[in-house]
């Protein structure tokens, strides 16, 4: 496939696709025993860069809201996000490849027992600080409290620690953080969807964003998305459906 030079200007400016890789969030990434990142967005990133016949840098990150940074300040050209609207001032985001859902944590013994009863005075949430669910959050609760963990991973030490009410987060995060030690529960039912994206510095125009969107489609339709998770053992998320973005 000939892609045209407008498109590798927009994509490319240095000579090589830099994608921004998260590894706060362990559904899409990961740091392997060499110390490379690797995972879902790593493949996707690797499969764009082939589209575009560049060679491919990783810009690791450890949070969602650093990931955001260095697209927006175009230290990277691509990245992998939750969509939100205030990201989108700045961002071209695709539609959702993958579709991840958010839960909260409590303590066993805890009087909150629906998503219904955390928005509650008095009540601290931990979350990990720019993610996609404490901007959620942070629209949503009226009357809790929130408390921002540096990142993600963080949320269920610092909600041990210090002993507050509600950790929230990806619930495959959780419920490995969690693991082995008595005591605790998940909500029954999660409190959003997180919707998995990739996006590119408006910046660089609508064909970039055109090109992009088209892109995760075939991803999708191709069986990429699905083969990724497969190939790294991620359950409980699931392949967006497929959808006609208009850009």
């Amino acid at each position: 496939m000939t892609v045209d030079k407008a498109i590798l200007d927009a994509f490319a400016p240095t000579g090589v696709l830099r994608a921004s890789i998260n590894l706060g969030n362990p559904i899409l990434a990961h740091r392997k025993a060499d110390g490379s990142a690797g995972g879902v967005s790593v493949d996707l990133a690797n499969a764009l860069a082939e589209r575009l016949g560049v060679d491919l840098e990783l810009v690791v990150v450890d949070a969602a809201g650093k990931s955001v940074d260095v697209v927006t300040n175009e230290q990277a050209d691509v990245g992998f996000f939750a969509i939100d609207p205030k990201r989108g001032a700045a961002i071209a985001f695709t539609a959702p490849y993958v579709l991840i859902e958010g839960y909260y944590l409590v303590r066993e013994d805890s009087p909150v027992r629906t998503n219904a009863d955390v928005d509650q005075a008095g009540t601290s949430v931990v979350v990990g600080k720019g993610s996609a669910y404490d901007l959620y959050l942070s629209r949503e609760l009226q009357q809790a409290a929130i408390v921002r963990a540096p990142t993600s991973p963080t949320v269920v030490k610092m909600f041990l620690d210090e002993q507050f009410d509600v950790a929230a987060g990806v619930k495959q995060q959780l419920e490995a953080d969690i693991a082995g030690i008595p005591g605790y529960r998940l909500l029954d039912e999660r409190f959003m969807v997180i919707r998995q994206a990739m996006g590119t510095p408006k910046s660089r125009g609508e064909h970039a964003a055109r090109f992009l969107a088209d892109f995760v489609e075939s991803a999708k339709s191709q069986g990429l998305v699905a083969q990724a998770l497969v190939r790294h053992g991620i359950q409980g998320a699931d392949v967006a459906p497929l959808e006609h973005v208009s850009v």
